[in-house]
């Protein structure tokens, strides 16, 4: 890596010059570094917005999972039979599908070689379950930790090879070649620096980009990702990287204060859902007034934990994920807000306060008495279950035992993202988007499938860098000539967002913060488990105005904010494209699946009888086998679809694998 600097715009501007740089310290990105330095390639360094930061090192569930072949005895698997579940999830190439499965034991092991502790038996099976949407006990769990251990022992990896970590440097823009057909390096905004001008940009020179930089949870204001996580995809949009399967999400209920799913144990030891006033006044036990009766309440409740992200699928009879569409009904349409109540038994199976067993259908009562659990209230067969789960509340700050819990319906993952090839290459050469930034998902998958996915795309990303991109970086002249209007364009825009500090003169408060509420409450009531024709399109308009008008509209009150606005500029961009992507599967005729429900429009579904009034349709499979793609290119959004491409009929014949593996023609 070398270190030098150019003039552009008046500035001097430190550039370092290096063959890869990985944006991003989860998961995903960690672990590129960490196989780019094993595979050979050590001209490399992270940036990072914030160590610390991101959804891997700040998120969890109930027993977060992470999904890989079957690794014990009697459990027949196979990397095909793997790939064929993956591929059935809708959307999904074959191809990927395939790498994913088969590069699952090797991302796995290496996760058990560096310390995360993965459960095994004293044969040393790692024993599996099964997780949602998936037919074999492939999922195995280190707890509600999971990504954290993963991110912990990845990051000790990486500063054991003193691989250069750039911590608190933003990306603001992908740097191409004037075609727009090859990444060629990044401009950051160095906020270690922000009181010294002359150090505030900082270029990098790169031959390879992996953008490991998470989905772009800043768009939505009911989300479960940590507020740290805002993703970055709108900048590489904005250079013409595909989008791909856009419209598909994952999306469930949450706490709030303190960003969890609420799945697993939490869910089964039937909390008591309240709704209350904005001020938390007007108790009321609201989803009795949904359910024909009890039973099937409790029934629904009890399965929203094995059944978490909403499901369309599983709206109709009164099934788990009605209990969704009322709280965003209570939430979103209402005003109101919704809370879990561990703290006493629902009022229609409390006698006396205690638990009626009577009123429990033979599934639930079943369940907690295996669990020894059948008594009490739900703190107390919560801690009886799964302790751990109020221990984790109570380290950040929430008492179970004394407070009830704020909840809402929140985006948890996107299934859609950047494109890819099977070495996980975007259509911009040189460009590898691994991890949740990576579309590789289609519309359902497996749970934990994301984490190996990861895992998978970061190494291959690795593999391919490794082996055929292994040049140095454009010389500093013809990187100069390359590069200088692309970075004057964004330091220009950086100046526009600085100078309001002195017009505003503290007249006006700052607007950035009321900007990114503006464009998460948008996303939440218009684009997420709940969407229709005309909320998009209303939403879509307001949001293409809001660009436009973002130097207008955006204050500073110091040099603090320029942080928070370049973040506005990428997410609404990024909520730009999404918005056009989901109004072209409404257009084309597309129906409900995945985690979202569109309504018809010749119904409100939210009325009194919301039961009797739901009126949407399912998917039946008219747009499953093909996949969206979106690119804004020459100022324009062009949309196409195009059919899976199905899983590959490999050639298994060992010699000839062989005698490819011994030339190098495998990796190409």
């Amino acid at each position: 890596m070398e270190k030098n600097k150019i003039k552009i715009n008046c500035k001097q501007i430190e550039v370092y010059s290096l063959n890869t740089v990985i944006v991003g310290s989860g998961a995903a990105g960690l672990n590129a570094a960490d196989r780019l330095y094993n595979f050979g390639q050590k001209d490399i360094a992270v940036i990072t917005e914030g160590l610390k930061m991101g959804t891997s090192r700040n998120t969890g569930s109930d027993k977060q999972t992470y999904y890989k072949l079957s690794l014990s005895s009697k459990n027949k698997d196979s990397t095909y039979e793997m790939a064929e579940t993956l591929f059935s999830g809708g959307a999904v190439d074959g191809d990927i599908a395939l790498v994913e499965s088969a590069l699952s034991t090797f991302s796995f092991y290496h996760l058990v070689d560096i310390g995360v502790p993965f459960p095994h038996n004293q044969f040393g099976e790692y024993i599996g379950y099964k997780t949602d949407h998936a037919p074999k006990k492939r999922a195995t769990s280190a707890g509600p930790l999971t990504s954290y251990y993963m991110t912990e022992k990845l990051e000790k990896e990486v500063q054991n090879k003193s691989i250069k970590i750039f911590d608190n440097y933003q990306v603001i823009a992908i740097l191409t070649d004037k075609s727009q057909k090859k990444a060629i390096g990044l401009l950051t905004l160095n906020k270690n620096q922000l009181n010294n001008k002359e150090k505030l940009y900082t270029i990098f020179n790169t031959t390879n980009i992996i953008y490991a930089t998470g989905g772009p949870a800043g768009m939505y204001a009911a989300s479960v990702y940590p507020s740290s996580q805002t993703g970055a995809s709108g900048l590489a949009f904005e250079v013409g990287v595909k989008g791909k399967n856009l419209t598909e999400w994952q999306y469930g209920i949450a706490s709030t204060k303190f960003r969890w799913n609420l799945s697993g144990s939490y869910q089964q030891v039937l909390p008591t859902y309240i709704s209350t006033d904005q001020k938390g006044n007007d108790r009321k036990e609201f989803l009795n007034d949904y359910f024909s009766n009890p039973k099937k309440m409790f029934i629904s409740i009890f399965k929203k934990g094995y059944e978490w992200p909403f499901d369309p699928r599983k709206v109709k009879n009164q099934g788990s994920s009605l209990i969704d569409i009322i709280v965003y009904y209570e939430t979103i349409i209402k005003g109101r807000r919704v809370w879990l109540d561990y703290r006493q038994n629902s009022k229609l199976i409390s006698d006396c306060g205690k638990l009626n067993i009577s009123l429990l259908g033979k599934e639930v009562k079943k369940y907690l008495k295996n669990s020894e659990a059948l008594f009490g209230n739900p703190i107390e067969r919560l801690k009886k279950m799964n302790k751990p789960a109020i221990d984790l509340y109570a380290n950040n700050g929430i008492n179970l035992k004394n407070e009830m819990l704020e909840i809402a319906v929140c985006a948890q993952h996107n299934n859609g993202g950047l494109a890819a090839n099977i070495w996980w290459e975007s259509n911009l050469k040189h460009f590898f988007p691994v991890g949740e930034v990576n579309g590789s998902h289609g519309v359902y998958r497996p749970g934990g499938s994301a984490l190996n996915a990861g895992q998978v795309g970061s190494t291959r990303a690795a593999q391919f860098i490794a082996n055929c991109y292994r040049e140095n970086p454009l010389d500093l002249k013809h990187f100069k000539r390359m590069i200088t209007m692309q970075v004057k364009r964004k330091i220009d825009l950086g100046d526009t967002f600085l100078d309001s500090i002195n017009k505003n003169n503290y007249k006006f408060s700052s607007s950035v913060i009321e900007i990114r509420k503006k464009i998460g409450q948008r996303m939440s009531k218009a684009a997420a488990h709940i969407r229709s024709k005309n909320s998009i399109q209303s939403a879509l308009e307001k949001t293409k105005f809001d660009f436009e008008n973002l130097t207008k509209t955006c204050f500073l009150n110091s040099i603090r904010d320029l942080s928070l606005a370049f973040q506005n500029y990428d997410l609404l961009f990024t909520q730009l494209v999404y918005l056009k992507a989901i109004k072209n599967y409404i257009d084309l005729g597309g129906k409900s699946r995945g985690s979202y429900l569109i309504k018809t429009e010749k119904e409100n579904i939210f009325t009194n009888n919301l039961i009797e009034n739901l009126d949407f349709d399912l998917e039946k499979n008219f747009l499953s086998e093909k996949i969206q793609l979106i690119q804004y290119k020459n100022n324009k959004f062009n949309i196409n679809w195009r059919h899976v491409r199905p899983i590959p009929d490999n050639d298994y014949w060992f010699e000839k694998i062989w005698n490819k593996y011994r030339k190098n023609k495998i990796i190409k």
